[in-house]
């Protein structure tokens, strides 16, 4: 069997999470296996710090203190991973000579006093790079024959889209095909640098904040993998976040449909990008802890048996804002959402959900909140013509949504979800929902989020699901 391992940040956060994988990589009987690893925990937090610091003029000696930081707790975590005096002595060279070439494009970039979107990829792709030097070095200490692949000696190809890369498959397959399997064959298990890609020119991309998970199932259906596993600090996908709710349980079994949907809709376990090359490759995906390895976790797959219990989630996305716009004039005008759409792209904005009403008067989106004031100008500059009356913004709001297969063709889903957020006396702002019928989405304040998911989480039997889970 030919397994693709992805191991998140917080899988590999210290020496005893790293030796951890180390032994659920180890402990697979037989087989064929790719790791794919995400940067050590809060890593990427710290080179998006240390970039934009850089570019926004910082002293040299906070800059120094900064990668110092980075650079102390990389060697900690070598030292105690690797305890062969040869062995550790190379890989601390390696760690050595990869934070000299990151302190040089540092200061690079504070010289020029500028971050381009080429330069922000290239500092943060040095956390994986970091992270694959230490997991490889371990597994070879414990007698696995590992190497980090990265760059051209993975083959991952993108298109120039910095910051959110696109891979061009045709190419990354062949790449990947003659790179890896060759490795399998020998006997090698590869460990293979997770979120960093490149262009056809050979520049280093990024595949977007959580990109690891997407690179393995780039990497699974390129080399026809019989299952991807990604290894998080969690038992799966959950019914809802349990910090909202206590009830809230691994979810055992999704459709890929429905994973896409729990995904884009806050589930963070997994990136909303993940699901599709591995469906297009009908591949099953489990989601699994590490802590945990012997948990079923949640398998994701194409189609499984239709249940009495028609919900499966309720997600919730925060840090979002709402943005109106309004007026008399758009009635009947054509092209009106196509130029907010359009200029809103223009400034990076990305739209999250969509509503607006039969009168053609008002058109409502939402956006990450930290767009909010970028999209305003945008709009406002847009319909100079008078068009668009107003553009106003909602913030302080939340996205709460009800996922599951079983919706499609269900009557009276919608009604059950309305009536039993009135009943709690919370106020819906905006709702949204697509054809597929596979979820409902709406807009609430902030305040009200717990409670909307509480009770729909009740309101559908996933509470008492999760509390039999716990009682047997």
């Amino acid at each position: 069997m030919r397994v693709v391992m992805k191991f998140g940040g917080s899988s590999l956060a210290d020496a005893d999470r790293t030796l951890k994988a180390v032994d659920v990589i180890g402990g697979r009987e037989g087989g064929e296996v790719v790791v794919v690893v995400s940067a050590l925990q809060s890593v990427t937090d710290g080179l998006m710090e240390l970039a934009s610091d850089a570019a926004a003029g910082a002293e040299v000696d906070r800059l120094e203190a900064e990668i110092e930081g980075l650079k102390k707790r990389h060697l900690a975590v070598a030292g105690d991973v690797v305890t062969d005096d040869r062995k550790r002595r190379d890989l601390t060279g390696v760690i050595h000579k990869q934070f000299e070439e990151l302190r040089n494009l540092v200061f690079a970039v504070n010289h020029l006093g500028e971050l381009t979107g080429r330069s922000r990829d290239y500092v943060m792709s040095f956390g994986e790079r970091l992270s694959s030097s230490i997991l490889s070095a371990a597994l070879d200490a414990s007698g696995l024959n590992s190497a980090v692949l990265w760059g051209d000696d993975l083959g991952i190809v993108t298109d120039s889209s910095f910051g959110a890369a696109e891979p061009d498959m045709d190419a990354s397959r062949e790449n990947l095909t003659n790179n890896l399997l060759p490795r399998l064959e020998r006997g090698e298990t590869p460990v293979a640098v997770g979120y960093v890609a490149q262009n056809e020119r050979g520049i280093t991309t990024t595949l977007g904040r959580g990109g690891s998970d997407y690179s393995a199932s780039i990497i699974g259906a390129a080399i026809e993998a019989d299952e991807i596993w990604i290894w998080t600090d969690v038992d799966g996908v959950m019914t809802c976040d349990p910090r909202l709710v206590d009830e809230a349980h691994t979810i055992p079994v999704l459709s890929y449909r429905e994973a896409m949907e729990v995904s884009f809709f806050g589930a963070e376990v997994i990136h909303p990008k993940t699901i599709k090359p591995a469906m297009d490759a009908d591949i099953p995906v489990y989601v699994k802890n590490t802590f945990n390895p012997s948990g079923e976790g949640t398998k994701i797959i194409r189609e499984h048996e239709r249940i009495e219990d028609v919900v499966k989630a309720v997600t919730t996305v925060d840090y979002v804002a709402l943005v109106n716009i309004s007026g008399v004039g758009m009635i009947g005008a054509p092209g009106v959402a196509a130029r907010a759409f359009s200029s809103l792209g223009d400034a990076g904005v990305n739209i999250m959900m969509i509503s607006t009403g039969s009168s053609e008067s008002t058109i409502s989106m939402v956006i990450n909140e930290d767009d909010l004031r970028r999209a305003e100008s945008a709009l406002d500059g847009e319909f100079r013509d008078g068009v668009v009356e107003d553009v106003s913004a909602v913030e302080d709001v939340a996205v709460v949504t009800v996922v599951g297969a079983g919706m499609a063709g269900t009557p009276g889903i919608a009604g059950r979800v309305f009536s039993t957020l009135g009943d709690a006396g919370v106020n819906i702002i905006m709702i949204s929902q697509g054809s597929s019928e596979y979820n409902i989405s709406f807009v609430v304040r902030k305040e009200d989020e717990a409670a909307a998911v509480k009770v729909l989480h009740d309101e559908f039997g996933l509470s008492e699901l999760g509390t039999k889970a716990r009682t047997g």
